[in-house]
């Protein structure tokens, strides 16, 4: 049987919202890496495990750090927002001397 087709309107800062069955269906979840490409017009979503050997492009690496995260046991996860915080912190108080 042949799935309906499923309009959607781009808002203002050009995103779509991926409908829950769409998402459930191609196994897509929070923190996914997603690969965008267009062929002839037609624009393409994939979700992928790993980004690309050699992109490091600011979304490539954001995507690789989340799904690096997320396989990570609890403790491991602490210990990078701790040091997250440590670096933010370090930052702002360059700025206010």
């Amino acid at each position: 049987m042949k799935a309906k087709p499923i309009y959607k309107i781009i808002d203002e800062k050009g995103r779509i919202l991926i409908p829950k069955a769409l998402r459930t269906s191609s196994g897509m979840d929070y923190g996914d890496i997603v690969k965008l490409s267009i062929h002839q017009g037609t624009v393409s979503l994939r979700k992928v495990d790993l980004i690309e050997i050699g992109d490091q492009s600011p979304e490539a690496v954001e995507a690789y750090v989340h799904a690096a995260i997320r396989n990570m046991p609890e403790e491991k996860q602490i210990g990078i927002a701790v040091r997250l915080l440590e670096l933010i912190e370090q930052r702002k108080g360059q700025r206010h001397e």
